[in-house]
């Protein structure tokens, strides 16, 4: 019963405090941290200690398995070098630097001891990351380099927190660290590989939506267990898993069970995501009560994990821009991927949040170990810090840089973009299949439907939604009321006993799966009131602008000389139809396009990227 209450509670608690963040826009995962620090006080509250095996095989796998679903494996590679470097190096580099710097303050600890504090203290936390990032809306390169980082870092920290307990007792060499890192690292990639090939061809085969979805529930560990059982990185194998899977899903048959393992994994995600955080929060109690009888002095502890805090503020960047900048010095690597502006570095160095990983991996120092309690204190002065400054600050800093987000104009240009290829597709492919004895009727709405949601994501460029509502919109709000009566009058039918349990599910089934279509397409619009003043698109333009709007001829090999000048990267170019300058979008760092309108008043500028030539009117907010 207590087990139960207390998981009932848990949940509750996080379900109440996600929707008050939301609420007053604030972070959730901090206001559940101090909703945890604060319940820890409370008398009524018992003692929370966490089990290391709960984290590490419970709610570690799934969370990693979760972010990796979502990650592209294709932006993953592309970074990979960024990412390497910090999920690797920079853990590595982490652990001996915390290390020295922790047996430097208390030389009573052990050597090993304290470079096991670094591995725990090293890599920033995955989901914290993740859902600051989200919160605060990063450009997609950073967003996509923390998320690899914190997919991967686990892995190399497990594994230099195992060598470094083996250093503890002695039974340790560099020859064996070097083998338990390529076993770790070779296996837990094989193992991973060997679990998506499993899990895929059983997915392929299974129509049952039910079956389907629980066997993607299941993958964390059926990648996980093995791996650890050969004594490779159990961590890694999941990540790799998950990124195999994410790719492969949306090729895979049984549309019905790819909505479900996307919602159920939705589900699963919020719940340990959040519940997480609140756990970190419930330690602060017990991990403070345990430091008091230390003859190290209570002065001292404090003031020591004060300094190994500071630490680990200072050595992140301090590793991250040599790492970014350095490797861009070779002409091949800068050619190929010039440095991003120093504001992506400064993020980066500052999106170092430590969660509930680092607790757990502190708890599993041998219960021996003298001073442990200390060291326990000290992982946990980092995370809380860490959350609190970097967490709090994150949003302000990206503010402060001027460092802008993904462009909602831009995303839904290339949504409509995708949208109408893919349209275009489908009906050629109808146009194939098609014969004589199919209805004219048939084929005819065959092709109205398809060409609707071509237009649906074009009217979403147009303007905010506190103006006017869109076709589609407006198709979407009545069809919902027409819903609602009709799932009324079934249910005033299903009272009167006349019809079968069974007729009545079926069709409320139908009305729900129509719903639920419904309230995705409605998700999309942008109900803000900021949608930026996207314009309709119409050929031949909508203003005066537009239609008397000249084409000059596209240059040759186009570039923003801005771009050039100023040292950052170009996303999408642009050119003035008025006098033919070339710029950059608003994706890119500098925006330069926007401000030459600006500068020069000039309205309509065009798209010059291959196969686009859609042009924008800044003066009256009109694509055309």
């Amino acid at each position: 019963m207590d087990i139960a209450l207390g998981l009932l509670v848990l949940v509750a608690v996080v379900c109440a405090g996600s929707a008050l963040g939301r609420k007053l826009n604030i972070s959730v995962p901090l206001l559940l941290v101090l909703a945890g620090v604060a319940g820890s006080f409370l008398p009524f509250v018992p003692p929370i200690e966490l089990n290391p095996e709960v984290v590490l095989v419970g709610l570690l796998p799934p969370l990693l398995y979760a972010a990796a679903l979502r990650t592209s494996l294709f932006d993953f590679s592309s970074n990979r070098r960024d990412i390497g470097l910090l999920s690797v190096g920079y853990v590595i580099f982490g652990t001996f630097a915390v290390g020295f710097v922790v047996w430097w303050l208390f030389p009573e600890i052990p050597l090993a001891a304290a470079i096991a504090l670094g591995a725990v203290v090293a890599p920033p936390d995955a989901v914290a990351a993740t859902a600051i990032a989200r919160k605060v809306r990063m450009p997609r390169r950073i967003v996509t380099i923390l998320e690899g980082e914190s997919l991967v870092n686990d892995a190399t920290a497990l594994i230099c927190l195992r060598a470094a307990i083996a250093a503890i007792s002695g039974s340790v060499s560099l020859t064996g660290i070097a083998a338990d890192f390529l076993l770790a690292a070779g296996g837990g990639v094989v193992v991973g590989m060997a679990a998506a090939y499993v899990l895929t061809e059983l997915r392929k085969r299974t129509r049952n939506v039910a079956i389907n979805t629980s066997t993607s529930l299941i993958a964390p560990l059926v990648a996980y267990l093995p791996a650890e059982a050969i004594h490779a990185s159990g961590v890694l194998a999941v990540v790799v898993t998950g990124l195999i899977m994410g790719t492969k899903a949306p090729s895979m048959p049984n549309g019905a069970a790819r909505l479900s393992q996307r919602s159920n994994w939705n589900t699963v995600q919020f719940l340990l995501e959040n519940a997480v955080f609140l756990l970190i929060g419930l330690q602060v109690r017990t991990i403070i009560d345990g430091v008091q009888d230390d003859s190290l002095g209570a002065g001292r502890i404090w003031a020591g994990c004060a300094l190994i805090l500071l630490a680990v503020l200072v050595l992140r960047p301090v590793w991250v821009f040599p790492a970014t900048y350095l490797p861009r010095l070779i002409p091949a690597v800068r050619r190929n991927d010039p440095a991003p502006p120093w504001q992506y570095a400064a993020i980066v160095s500052w999106a170092g949040m430590r969660g509930v990983v680092t607790l757990a991996a502190v708890l599993v120092l041998p219960t021996d170990l003298e001073h442990r309690s200390v060291l326990i204190l000290a992982a946990l002065v980092v995370v809380g810090g860490t959350l609190t400054l970097q967490g709090f600050t994150l949003p302000w800093l990206v503010r402060l840089l001027k460092v802008q987000g993904p462009d909602p104009r831009e995303d839904a240009l290339n949504q409509a973009s995708l949208v109408q290829l893919a349209t275009v597709a489908g009906v050629a492919r109808l146009q194939e299949l098609r014969t004589e004895n199919d209805p004219p009727e048939v084929v005819a709405m065959l092709k109205r439907r398809t060409q609707e949601r071509g237009l649906a994501a074009w009217e979403r460029l147009g303007r905010p939604l506190a103006e006017t509502a869109t076709p589609s919109a407006r198709y979407a709000w009545l069809r919902l009321a027409m819903l609602e009566a009709e799932r009324a009058k079934v249910l005033e039918l299903r009272r009167s006993g006349e019809y079968a349990h069974e007729v009545i599910s079926g069709v409320l089934d139908q009305l729900d799966v129509e719903e639920s279509m419904l309230d995705m397409a409605l998700d999309e619009v942008d109900t803000s009131g900021e949608g930026g003043g996207e314009g309709i698109a119409r050929p031949g333009g909508v203003c005066a602008h537009l239609e008397s709007a000249r084409s000059p001829e596209v240059p040759g090999d186009p570039f923003c000389a801005n771009c050039r000048r100023e040292g950052t990267t170009t996303v999408h170019l642009r050119m003035c139809l008025a006098c033919g300058k070339v710029g950059c979008c608003d994706s890119s760092p500098g925006s330069h396009a926007s401000r030459h309108f600006e500068a020069t008043g000039h309205p309509v500028m065009r798209s010059i990227e291959p196969g686009e030539d859609w042009r924008w009117c800044y003066q009256d907010d009109l694509l055309g």
